[in-house]
């Protein structure tokens, strides 16, 4: 699918969305030095989670309300949200008054309006692109976020310290000109009302009516048996790729030494411990960046289910790798299949979820797969005390076996899809509507 074919909703969404995540990926990676250094690290760990934890109940309710309320409005509401969000985190650190306490109002207030603004993105993307075309779009968007993983923290590293102020009042600006830019350039594409089952314009759904609806909705979610295995297997291989920035990056700089990295004649470049985990790091982006689209053209070849079963096999490939030797190269190695079983799932995933998902629930289902991330990423940092209690080999080991279980689990689910036929995805809701209240 060229880019002239795109519809003019998802360009200015490319567009604007990436200048945001830069803006993003500016302060996020320093929250936790300045929330350590404001709070102390036991303080600091639990902010963090406590946070977290908020951003997935939003995201919840941004997927209902994405599906009641329409793409465009609850993207609307969350930019400009965030615009607000980013000024008062501005003020908090601003050259007059500091205040750790309205930061992390700001940022957990930055995450939830993240978590209303993604679902609505995601199954906008659903709402406008064949089946045929959507792993191709949906992996833009992800190098596009990727881009942004590897600038975003260079410009923050300038920035974000020295001119924190003036950093956040930019990030104010620019999510106040997305905010424009939604309600200018982008239309609605939520299905109509009569077949998303929202309420007729004029009648306005009370709060206990809203919670008792969304909850009725959630738990056709969890009926749907194929649904909850995809994202079980989610959390499991979480808890491999995400240890880039937790596990991997202690033990890089606790026990990888510094060693020769390359050496040509008199010239040699020499790197270890903390050094060489921005390496690491910026061999993921780059890596990713490169390939991310030519991957995932190249893998629709392949059925979906050896797909996500090999890039859980990569996954644990990458741990034991990783943990069987402090030498560089073969944590270069390590990084490289870690990478490898990223990029395989990158487009399909995001595809696999807007299949399963009845129209009328695409918001919801895209909300709820988040969990997959939202769940591991709060198990995730077990790893790093796991690792002083049996030695990092044993925590490598363990988390190898975890990503292999859930490599079993995508075979038992694609084992289920290929036992019985498939039902379209709007009788699909309606089934599971009858079984249940």
């Amino acid at each position: 699918m060229s880019w002239r074919d795109w519809d003019r909703n998802l360009k200015v969404r490319l567009l604007g969305e990436g200048v945001i995540n830069v803006l993003f990926w500016t302060f996020f990676p320093f929250m936790a030095v300045y929330f350590s250094e404001s709070f102390g690290k036991g303080a600091a760990g639990g902010l963090l989670i406590l946070s977290q934890l908020v951003g997935v109940f939003a995201n919840l309710i941004g997927g209902w309300c994405a599906d009641r309320f329409g793409r465009r409005r609850m993207m609307l509401i969350a930019s400009a949200g965030e615009g607000i969000a980013f000024l008062l985190f501005a003020v908090a650190n601003s050259p007059w008054y500091h205040s750790p306490l309205l930061t992390f109002a700001c940022f957990t207030a930055l995450g939830v309006f993240g978590s209303l603004y993604w679902p609505a993105s995601h199954a906008m993307v659903a709402d406008l692109v064949e089946p045929k075309d959507r792993n191709e779009v949906f992996a833009v968007f992800y190098t596009a976020i990727n881009v942004a993983v590897v600038i975003g923290p260079i410009i923050g590293g300038l920035f974000f310290f020295a001119y924190r102020f003036e950093l956040l009042l930019f990030a104010a600006a620019a999510s106040l000109m997305l905010t424009v830019l939604i309600g200018g350039y982008i239309r609605e594409t939520v299905p109509r009302q009569e077949e998303s089952g929202r309420l007729p314009e004029g009648k306005r759904m009370k709060w206990h009516h809203f919670l008792f609806q969304q909850l009725k909705d959630y738990r056709v979610i969890v009926a749907d048996r194929n649904f909850m295995l995809f994202i079980l297997a989610g959390i499991l291989v979480a808890q491999t790729f995400m240890q880039l920035d937790l596990a991997i990056a202690v033990y890089v700089t606790e026990a990888v030494p510094v060693q020769t990295l390359v050496a040509v004649g008199q010239w040699s470049i020499e790197t270890g411990g903390a050094a060489f985990f921005g390496w690491l790091v910026a061999e993921n982006g780059f890596l990713v960046v490169l390939f991310t689209v030519w991957v995932t053209r190249w893998i629709t070849r392949y059925r979906e289910g050896n797909v996500f079963i090999v890039s859980s096999i990569l996954y644990g490939l990458s741990m034991l790798v990783l943990g069987s030797s402090s030498n560089l190269w073969v944590a270069v190695i390590a990084v490289v299949l870690l990478t490898a079983g990223e990029l395989a799932v990158v487009g399909l995933q995001e595809s696999f979820v807007a299949e399963l998902a009845p129209e009328h629930m695409r918001g919801q289902y895209f909300a709820a797969a988040s969990l997959r991330f939202s769940i591991g990423r709060t198990l995730a940092p077990f790893a790093i005390p796991l690792a002083s209690w049996v030695g990092h080999a044993w925590t490598f080991l363990v988390l190898g076996v975890i990503a292999f279980i859930s490599a079993w689990v995508y075979h038992v689910l694609f084992r289920r899809l290929e036992k019985r036929p498939p039902i379209p995805a709007e009788r699909r809701g309606e089934i599971l509507g009858k079984v249940l209240p």
